[in-house]
Protein backbone atom coordinates (compact mmCIF):
# COMPACT_ATOMS: atom_id res chain seq x y z
CA UNK A 1 0.00 0.00 0.00
CA UNK A 2 3.18 2.05 -0.12
CA UNK A 3 6.03 2.99 2.11
CA UNK A 4 7.04 5.49 4.59
CA UNK A 5 8.73 8.62 2.97
CA UNK A 6 6.79 7.99 -0.28
CA UNK A 7 3.93 10.14 -1.86
CA UNK A 8 1.20 7.30 -2.44
CA UNK A 9 -1.03 7.78 -5.46
CA UNK A 10 -4.91 6.25 -4.94
CA UNK A 11 -6.05 5.85 -8.14
CA UNK A 12 -9.58 3.68 -6.90
CA UNK A 13 -11.80 4.18 -4.19
CA UNK A 14 -11.22 1.31 -2.32
CA UNK A 15 -7.39 2.53 -2.23
CA UNK A 16 -8.38 5.94 -0.94
CA UNK A 17 -10.73 4.36 2.34
CA UNK A 18 -8.54 1.94 3.08
CA UNK A 19 -5.10 4.59 3.41
CA UNK A 20 -7.25 6.62 5.43
CA UNK A 21 -8.60 4.09 7.79
CA UNK A 22 -4.86 2.76 8.18
CA UNK A 23 -4.10 6.19 8.96
CA UNK A 24 -7.24 6.84 11.39
CA UNK A 25 -6.06 3.77 13.06
CA UNK A 26 -2.62 4.59 13.42
CA UNK A 27 -3.26 8.22 14.39
CA UNK A 28 -0.96 9.28 11.52
CA UNK A 29 -0.92 12.75 10.21
CA UNK A 30 -2.09 12.70 6.43
CA UNK A 31 -1.88 15.29 3.71
CA UNK A 32 -3.19 15.27 0.88
CA UNK A 33 -2.20 16.26 -2.31
CA UNK A 34 -5.46 16.82 -4.50
CA UNK A 35 -4.18 17.65 -8.25
CA UNK A 36 -4.98 17.43 -12.14
CA UNK A 37 -2.13 16.27 -14.61
CA UNK A 38 -3.24 19.82 -16.29
CA UNK A 39 -2.76 21.84 -13.71
CA UNK A 40 1.01 23.57 -14.18
CA UNK A 41 0.90 24.45 -10.74
CA UNK A 42 0.74 21.28 -9.48
CA UNK A 43 3.24 19.70 -11.92
CA UNK A 44 5.48 22.41 -10.30
CA UNK A 45 4.96 21.14 -6.44
CA UNK A 46 4.81 17.16 -6.98
CA UNK A 47 8.87 17.25 -6.26
CA UNK A 48 8.39 19.38 -3.44
CA UNK A 49 5.56 17.17 -2.17
CA UNK A 50 7.54 14.50 -2.76
CA UNK A 51 10.60 15.85 -0.88
CA UNK A 52 8.56 16.76 2.28
CA UNK A 53 7.16 12.81 1.97
CA UNK A 54 10.97 12.13 2.25
CA UNK A 55 11.76 14.01 5.15
CA UNK A 56 8.39 13.42 6.80
CA UNK A 57 8.22 9.91 7.15
CA UNK A 58 6.02 9.48 10.39
CA UNK A 59 3.35 11.52 7.94
CA UNK A 60 1.05 9.93 5.54
CA UNK A 61 1.33 11.68 2.01
CA UNK A 62 -1.49 10.76 -0.44
CA UNK A 63 -1.87 12.17 -4.31
CA UNK A 64 -5.10 12.25 -5.66
CA UNK A 65 -6.18 13.46 -9.60
CA UNK A 66 -9.40 15.06 -9.41
CA UNK A 67 -10.36 13.83 -12.57
CA UNK A 68 -9.28 10.23 -11.68
CA UNK A 69 -11.62 10.42 -8.94
CA UNK A 70 -14.05 12.37 -9.25
CA UNK A 71 -16.15 11.34 -6.65
CA UNK A 72 -13.33 11.99 -4.01
CA UNK A 73 -12.89 15.53 -5.01
CA UNK A 74 -16.63 16.16 -4.91
CA UNK A 75 -17.24 14.68 -1.32
CA UNK A 76 -13.82 16.84 -0.22
CA UNK A 77 -15.46 19.90 -1.70
CA UNK A 78 -12.23 20.67 -3.76
CA UNK A 79 -12.89 23.58 -6.11
CA UNK A 80 -8.87 24.49 -7.20
CA UNK A 81 -6.21 22.81 -7.46
CA UNK A 82 -3.68 21.74 -6.05
CA UNK A 83 -5.32 21.76 -3.04
CA UNK A 84 -3.88 20.01 0.47
CA UNK A 85 -5.94 18.54 2.99
CA UNK A 86 -4.57 18.23 6.50
CA UNK A 87 -6.27 15.00 7.97
CA UNK A 88 -5.84 13.40 11.61
CA UNK A 89 -7.87 11.07 13.06
CA UNK A 90 -10.56 11.47 10.53
CA UNK A 91 -10.80 14.49 11.08
CA UNK A 92 -9.80 17.75 8.35
CA UNK A 93 -7.33 20.11 10.21
CA UNK A 94 -6.01 22.44 7.67
CA UNK A 95 -6.62 22.94 4.12
CA UNK A 96 -4.51 25.38 1.82
CA UNK A 97 -5.26 26.07 -1.60
CA UNK A 98 -2.43 26.95 -4.44
CA UNK A 99 1.19 25.28 -4.43
CA UNK A 100 2.70 27.35 -1.19
CA UNK A 101 5.84 25.58 -0.75
CA UNK A 102 6.23 27.99 2.69
CA UNK A 103 2.96 27.10 4.46
CA UNK A 104 2.88 23.64 2.91
CA UNK A 105 6.30 23.22 5.15
CA UNK A 106 4.99 25.32 8.03
CA UNK A 107 1.81 23.51 8.59
CA UNK A 108 3.12 20.10 8.08
CA UNK A 109 5.80 20.55 10.91
CA UNK A 110 3.24 22.47 13.41
CA UNK A 111 0.69 19.39 13.04
CA UNK A 112 3.39 17.07 13.42
CA UNK A 113 4.58 18.79 16.54
CA UNK A 114 1.26 19.36 17.94
CA UNK A 115 0.19 15.75 16.79
CA UNK A 116 3.53 13.74 18.40
CA UNK A 117 2.54 16.11 21.21
CA UNK A 118 -0.62 14.80 22.03
CA UNK A 119 -0.11 11.69 21.28
CA UNK A 120 2.68 11.51 23.84
CA UNK A 121 0.29 12.99 26.65
CA UNK A 122 -2.17 10.44 26.13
Amino acid sequence: MGEEGQVIACHKQSEWDALLAKAKESGKLVVVDFTASWCGPCRTIAPYFSELAKNHPGVMFLKVDVDELNAIASEWKINAMPTFVFVKGGETLHKIVGADRAALLKKIEELKTSTAAATSTA
